[in-house]
C-alpha cells in the first residue's frame, strides 16, 4: 500500500501542469484597497470587501469594544450557552433590513448554506440548482442525498422544463442571486415566478448582492422587488458587503423555528464569536448611515466599464462590483496577473475547477474605497500590460512564421 504522501504527490503535479496550482499570499496589512502582501505594497482589486467595510474605523472599534464586553469566544453552540443578546440583536436587525419576520445566524456562508438545503430536502425530494452556482449550495444538494439536476446558467426555460417532468413531493430551486464569478444578476423575477407555477421552494444565495445592492441595501430581492412568497428562503453573508464575518438565513417565523431544530450546521457547531456580532451590528448601522459608499461605487463601476470599453477589453456582461476579464488559458490568467503585480496592482487569476475549463479569468473587483484616480490608474496599467503580452504573443507568431 502507497503512503499518504505517494498517493497525493500525483495529483499535485498535475495540477502545476495545468496551471491550476494555486498558492497563498501573506497579507501584511488591514484589508482595503491599498494593502501589504508577499512584502509588495499594492493596489488590490481582488477583495469582496466591496464598500470597504472591513478596515472602517467604527467597526473596528465595536470589535475592540465586543471583546472587552464579551469576550473573545462564545463558548458553546447557540443552543446550549452560546446564543448572546449580541448574536440576537443582529438577527433582529437583519430580519428587519431583508424585510423577513425572523433572521438565523450561521457562523459561515458555507455552513448556511449546507445546512439549509439538507435540512429542508431528503432523498426523495429534487433540487434544481444554476450550473453556476457556488459549489457550497452543490455540496449542500449532495449533502441532503435529494436528486440533483443542473439547468443552464439563467436557463429559466430548461428549469421550467426541468420541473414539468418530476414528480417529487418537495421541489427547491437554488440560484446564486449575484453569480460569484461572472458578477452578473440571476433572472430572479421570472425564477420565482416559474417556482411558484410548480409550487416549488426558491432559495436564493445573496453573499455577493447583500448591503451592496438596492436602495437601502437590502440585496438583490429588494433591488428586483421580490417578497418572502416569491423567495421565502434568503441567504446572506456578513464577510463582504459588511466586512465582517458570518452569514445568515432570513425566512418566515416557522423557517427559522424549522431550521434551529434540523440544521447540523448550525446545531453543531460554536456560535459567532459575540464580539464579531457586535461589530456587525455597527456596519449595518453605519451603511445605513453612509448610503455614498453604495452610489460612489456604482459611479467606479460605470468609470471602469466605460474606460474598459475604450481599451477594447472583452468584459463580462455585470453591473455589479465583480468585473471579470476572461482571458481563456489559465497559463495566460497567471501570466497577465503577476505582470499586473510586478506594476503594483494586485488581482488574483481565477481558474478551473473555480470557473470552467477555458474560461480562466481576472476577476477584477471594485470597491467604495477605491478613489477614481484608483480605476484610472488600473485602466492605465492593463491597457499597458494587455499591449505588451499582445505585441509578445505578435512576436512570437512572426518569427515562428519566419522558420
Amino acid at each position: 500500500m502507497s503512503s499518504l504522501d505517494d498517493a497525493l504527490k500525483p495529483q499535485l503535479y498535475e495540477r502545476r501542469a495545468q496551471q491550476h496550482y494555486r498558492r497563498r499570499r501573506i497579507l501584511e496589512s488591514p484589508q482595503g484597497t491599498h494593502v501589504r502582501i508577499d512584502g509588495r505594497s499594492c493596489l488590490s482589486f481582488c477583495s469582496n470587501d466591496y464598500l470597504g467595510m472591513a478596515n472602517h474605523p467604527e467597526v473596528v472599534a465595536a470589535l475592540r469594544d465586543g471583546a472587552t464586553k464579551y469576550g473573545v469566544g462564545s463558548g458553546a453552540s447557540h443552543l446550549v450557552c452560546g446564543h448572546s443578546d449580541a448574536h440576537h440583536d443582529l438577527e433582529e436587525a437583519l430580519a428587519s433590513l431583508t424585510g423577513r419576520p425572523r433572521a438565523l445566524l450561521f457562523s459561515s456562508g458555507y455552513m448556511a448554506n449546507m445546512g439549509v438545503i439538507a435540512a429542508l430536502t431528503n432523498r426523495h425530494d429534487t433540487i434544481f440548482e444554476d450550473r453556476l452556482n457556488h459549489a457550497s449550495l452543490l455540496d449542500g444538494a449532495l449533502l441532503s442525498r435529494a436528486r440533483l439536476q443542473r439547468y443552464a446558467h439563467g436557463s429559466v426555460a430548461q428549469l421550467d422544463a426541468q420541473l414539468s417532468q418530476s414528480t417529487s413531493q418537495r421541489k427547491l430551486v437554488v440560484s446564486d442571486g449575484v453569480f460569484s464569478m461572472d458578477g452578473d444578476l440571476a433572472p430572479l423575477t421570472v425564477l420565482a415566478q416559474t417556482a411558484q407555477q410548480h409550487d416549488a421552494w426558491l432559495m436564493v444565495d445573496d453573499a455577493h448582492g447583500m448591503a451592496v445592492l438596492g436602495p437601502s441595501g437590502a440585496g438583490v430581492c429588494e433591488q428586483l422587488a421580490l417578497s418572502l412568497d416569491e423567495v421565502p428562503i434568503l441567504v446572506g453573508t456578513l464577510g463582504k458587503g459588511f466586512g465582517t464575518f458570518g452569514a445568515f438565513v432570513a425566512g418566515s417565523e416557522t423557517l427559522i423555528e424549522a431550521l434551529i431544530q434540523q440544521a447540523h450546521t448550525y446545531i453543531y457547531t460554536t456560535a459567532l464569536p459575540p464580539a464579531v456580532a457586535h461589530a456587525t451590528r455597527v456596519s449595518l448601522r453605519c451603511l445605513q448611515e453612509e448610503p455614498w459608499r453604495r452610489s460612489h461605487l456604482r459611479e467606479l463601476i460605470d468609470l471602469f466599464r466605460s474606460g474598459a470599453a475604450a481599451l477594447g477589453l472583452a468584459l463580462a456582461d455585470s453591473m455589479t462590483p465583480i468585473q471579470p476579464l476572461i482571458v481563456g488559458d489559465s497559463g495566460h490568467a497567471l501570466a497577465l496577473s503577476e505582470q499586473l503585480l510586478a506594476r503594483g496592482i494586485l488581482i488574483a487569476a481565477i481558474r478551473p475547477p473555480t470557473v470552467p475549463v477555458g474560461s480562466a479569468r481576472l476577476r477584477i473587483t471594485l470597491s467604495a474605497e477605491h478613489s477614481e484616480a484608483d480605476v484610472t490608474r488600473l485602466l492605465e496599467v492593463l491597457g499597458d500590460v494587455m499591449d505588451e503580452m499582445h505585441g509578445d504573443a505578435d512576436s512570437a507568431a512572426a518569427m515562428a512564421g519566419g522558420s
